[in-house]
């Protein structure tokens, strides 16, 4: 009679098991649906001049380049090519995955540089947080998205492959820290926030250099994973 018991709870075990197994495949299914990936792109797009950077959503020294990026292409938007390239640190950093996918639902609606900046701009209070996906949809309220939509797409495995991909992508290329800046090509190696700004002038053909916002203090030190 035992042995029968455990049979029937055995039977029902593996039935819940291939239950749940169906059930995760087809949320994972619907939360693909219509997922597009893209290379995400601003200032001018057919400039010759190409700044890349590898970034963490959850690294300080990232967060703390964003308003110098941002002025950099305020100034030279017109001539620069800026890319993001996601390298969440993910050893050191439990969220950094999570925000970086968070980024990507929102580029599904159109507004993954709004993102860019709430992520940054917040990364005190979601970084600290046992569930940092409740900034994420709030955020996403905030910029007008279909918050539906950016919930279901946060756990698209699409987008959260793309991440990962772009992290071993890093790794391939030798870098261990954000932020990695890659200026047509070439590994930036800098530690003042005038070097930075020199080498892109020098690469833009700008005969004088431009200190934006007294910056020349500025030290720059990166998170290594």
């Amino acid at each position: 009679m035992k042995k029968h018991a455990w049979k029937i709870f055995f039977a029902i075990a593996a039935v819940a098991l291939l239950g749940s197994m169906w059930y995760a495949h087809t949320a994972a299914q619907k939360a693909d649906e219509g997922v597009t990936l893209s290379d995400h792109i601003t200032g001018n797009p057919d400039a010759t001049v190409t700044l890349v950077e590898y970034s963490d959503f959850q690294c300080p020294a990232c967060a703390a380049m964003v308003p110098f990026v941002d002025e950099v292409l305020a100034k030279y938007g017109d001539k620069l090519r800026f890319e993001y390239k996601s390298f969440p640190l993910i050893t050191i950093h439990s969220h950094a995955v999570d925000a970086a996918v968070a980024a990507e639902a929102a580029a599904q609606q159109g507004k993954f540089w709004e993102m860019y900046h709430k992520l940054f701009e917040n990364q005190a209070n979601w970084e600290a947080s046992a569930n940092p996906s409740s900034y994420f949809i709030q955020y996403a309220s905030d910029l007008g998205l279909d918050v539906t939509q950016f919930k279901l797409q946060l756990g698209a495995p699409t987008l959260a492959n793309a991440v990962r991909s772009g992290f071993k992508d890093g790794l391939n290329k030798g870098f261990t820290s954000t932020p990695t800046f890659v200026l047509n090509g070439k590994k930036m190696e800098f530690n003042t926030y005038d070097d930075f700004i020199a080498q892109i002038e020098t690469a833009l053909g700008v005969n004088e250099a431009v200190l934006l916002n007294n910056s020349n203090d500025v030290s720059i030190e990166g998170n290594e994973g």
